[in-house]
């Protein structure tokens, strides 16, 4: 877990508190676990729209700041334009149930969002987007769309503008939780847990990364304000 920047109010007493021993019961109902053929399928649709004569980067906001995916030998920082971090998916595995659902952060439209792009090394491009489609896709919806789908981005950093692979947001996927609150995003964050861990562990994971990588999001900085009053709240 990365090390708790100064100021925060969710602390790691707090994220231990949310915790709780969950069974692993296999992907949530209308849920079914991707193939190897569905996946090596993602991997060359997303090689086939790669943007031509350019590096391979990944752009990351989330879990990929603190729990890489994929091999990579280069770092930027970057902002992309245009979208923003939302927890707006719903996870009814992982860091939630189907009786007490969590949220994972996607990137949704409107805004813009700062993170890190990550080069890959030419040689090893297909085999490490393989692992990242494994880890963000491993299960799909059995009758509607994808709620998390890769594509490539423009990234804004210092040494020019660079197209990167980021997963967005779906609005018309089955998982799509637009539209919350921040108190009602807190109150989920705050209670929900799956066999992965708790959300509020996800939460303070990703803002522990950006501000140790000198990346301030005041949306998700509110967010964790909230989800420790929460905790406090429950947990006194």
């Amino acid at each position: 877990m990365p090390r708790a920047q100064r100021g925060m109010a969710l602390t790691v007493d707090l994220v231990a508190r949310a915790y709780r021993a969950i069974e692993n019961t296999g992907p949530a109902p209308h849920m079914v676990r991707n193939t190897e053929t569905e996946w090596n399928a993602t991997v060359r649709e997303i090689l086939v729209s790669r943007p031509d004569g350019q590096d391979a980067w990944i752009f990351a906001y989330g879990s990929l700041l603190w729990n890489p995916a994929a091999e990579h030998v280069e770092e930027r920082a970057g902002v992309v334009r245009g979208w923003h971090r939302s927890f707006c998916i719903r996870m009814r595995d992982w860091r939630g149930t189907v009786d007490q659902p969590g949220l994972m952060m996607g990137l949704d439209r409107g805004g813009q969002c700062g993170g890190m792009a990550l080069r890959l090394a030419e040689d090893t491009v297909e085999a490490q987007l393989g692992k990242l489609v494994r880890r963000e896709m491993p299960v799909r919806p059995s009758r509607k769309p994808f709620t998390h789908t890769p594509r490539w981005v423009q990234v804004h950093t210092v040494q020019g503008l660079i197209r990167a692979l980021a997963f967005v947001v779906n609005r018309k996927g089955v998982n799509y939780m637009g539209g919350l609150t921040p108190d009602e995003t807190a109150t989920i964050l705050a209670t929900a847990c799956g066999h992965g861990g708790s959300c509020a562990e996800y939460l303070y994971n990703t803002i522990s990364q950006l501000e140790a990588l000198g990346i301030r999001d005041r949306n998700l900085w509110r967010l964790q304000s909230l989800v420790a009053d929460e905790l406090t709240s429950l947990h006194p």
